[in-house]
C-alpha cells in the first residue's frame, strides 16, 4: 500500500495515531479545574487546596531510614520482590485484615493507580468483555477498561449486571469519592455473585485503615470469602496510611493462581518496584505506630472541616471512612466549585466520579493544619 494512501494507518507515534488513542479516553478531569484553581490562588490569604487527596505530612523517619539503607542496589530488583517483602505484606494482611494468606499470594505494584489502569489489559480483556465498577467511582476503573478496548459498565447493585459479559468486577470500600463502607454482608453478596458467574472480583481497599464511623472489612477476611481467596484480589496502597504517594508503594493480593499469572505478565513488561522502595514498604508495613499518628492528624482535620462545611450550609453524606467529605448544597457541583474558589478553597466536582455525583463536591482533608484552619475561618465569614 502506498504511504500516501488516505486509508494507510499512521505509524506509532504519528500524531494521527495519538489522536485515535486519546479519543478512546475521557478528558483528564483535573485539567478542567485549572480556571477555578487560578481563581482560588488569587485569594489574599492564598490557596486552600482540598481537590486532590495527596499527602502533605512528612514521610515517617523509620521509612526514610529503610529507603536510605538500600540505596546502594546497583542490580536489577525482581518483580515479585524478596521473600522479606512478601512476608511483610502477608503479615500485615493477617494482622490488619484477618486474611489467612501466604507470601506466594502477594505481589508489589508500582502504585495502585498503575494496577487499576492496566489490570484489565494484563488479564487479556478486550472487545466484547465488560469491566464493571461502582456508579460513583474513581475514574481510573473506566479508563482501565477503555485502554484495553473493553466496555466499562457502571453499576449500583451487582445483581443488575449481566454475568455472561462481565469479566472483571471492581469493588471499592471505603469508597473514593463518597467514603462509603460496604459491610461484610454486602461484600459476601458481591463475592457470591462473582463466583456464581465466574467473574474475577477485585476489591480496591486503599483506604481500609482510615475508617472513622465504620470499620472497613477486607474482601479477603474469612467472614467475607469463606476462607478461600479463589477468584478474589485485594488492592492496597501505602500512599495515604504512610504518606508514601511519592514512593509509589502498593500491592495486590489474593487468589494465588491469578497473582502468579500477573507476576509472569509483569515480568515480561518490566513492571518492577525499585529495590529501595521495596525495603521501605516492608518497614512501613511492620510498624503500626506511625499509622496511628497519621490517623490522629487526619481525624482533627476532618472534624474541623466537617463542622465548618455544615455550618456554611453543606450536607455531608456517607464519608464514614477514607480521606474525603462528600458534600452537597443541593445545587450543581460546578456552581459550588466556583463559589468556594472565590473563598480561595479548591474542591473536586462530584461529576468527576460519575453523573450521579453532579450535585456533590469531594473535599479532601489532606492539607496542612494551617491551611485547614484558614479554610475554616473563611467558611465562618
Amino acid at each position: 500500500m502506498s504511504t500516501n494512501d488516505s486509508t494507510h494507518a499512521p505509524l506509532p507515534g504519528h500524531p494521527g495515531a495519538a489522536r485515535r488513542v486519546s479519543d478512546r479516553l475521557p478528558v483528564f478531569p483535573w485539567d478542567k479545574l485549572e480556571p477555578y484553581k487560578r481563581t482560588a490562588q488569587a485569594h489574599p490569604d492564598g490557596l486552600c487546596d482540598f481537590s486532590v487527596g495527596t499527602p502533605v505530612d512528612p514521610v515517617p523517619e523509620l521509612i526514610r531510614q529503610a529507603l536510605a539503607a538500600h540505596t546502594d542496589t546497583p542490580g536489577y530488583p525482581t518483580v515479585w520482590g524478596p521473600l522479606s517483602l512478601r512476608d511483610a505484606i502477608a503479615g500485615w494482611l493477617g494482622r490488619r485484615c484477618g486474611a489467612e494468606i501466604g507470601p506466594e499470594a502477594v505481589l508489589p505494584t508500582v502504585g495502585s493507580k498503575e494496577l487499576v489502569a492496566w489490570l484489565p489489559g494484563q488479564l487479556g480483556l478486550g472487545p466484547g468483555d465488560q469491566v464493571a465498577y461502582p456508579k460513583l467511582a474513581y475514574p481510573t476503573y473506566e479508563v482501565g477498561a477503555l485502554l484495553c478496548g473493553a466496555e466499562p459498565v457502571a453499576y449500583e447493585d451487582v445483581a443488575e449486571l449481566d454475568g455472561s459479559k462481565v469479566r472483571l468486577l471492581w469493588l471499592n470500600s471505603p469508597s473514593n469519592p463518597t467514603g462509603r463502607v460496604l459491610d461484610a454482608a454486602e461484600l459476601r453478596r458481591a463475592v457470591a455473585w462473582a463466583r456464581e458467574h465466574r467473574v474475577l472480583l477485585v476489591s480496591d481497599e486503599c483506604y481500609l485503615e482510615l475508617g472513622w464511623e465504620a470499620e472497613p472489612v477486607s474482601v479477603l477476611h474469612p467472614s467475607v470469602c469463606g476462607g478461600s481467596h479463589e477468584g478474589l484480589l485485594a488492592v492496597h496502597s501505602l500512599s495515604k496510611r504512610s504518606n508514601l504517594a511519592g514512593y509509589r508503594a502498593s500491592f495486590v493480593a489474593g487468589d494465588p493462581v491469578v497473582v502468579r499469572e500477573l507476576l509472569e505478565i509483569r515480568k515480561h513488561g518490566g513492571m518492577i518496584v525499585p529495590a529501595p522502595v521495596q525495603a521501605a514498604t516492608a518497614a512501613a508495613l511492620a510498624d503500626d505506630a506511625h499509622v496511628a499518628e497519621q490517623r490522629a492528624r487526619y481525624a482533627q482535620r476532618r472534624s474541623a472541616l466537617r463542622a465548618a462545611l455544615e455550618a456554611y450550609g453543606f450536607r455531608i453524606e456517607h464519608s464514614e471512612a477514607s480521606l474525603y467529605l462528600w458534600a452537597t448544597q443541593d445545587k450543581p457541583c460546578w456552581e459550588t466549585v466556583a463559589e468556594l474558589a472565590e473563598l480561595g478553597i479548591l474542591v473536586a466536582p462530584g461529576d468527576f466520579y460519575g453523573p450521579a455525583g453532579e450535585r456533590f463536591v469531594r473535599v479532601a482533608f489532606t492539607a496542612t493544619d494551617e491551611r485547614v484552619a484558614s479554610a475554616v475561618e473563611r467558611l465562618k465569614r
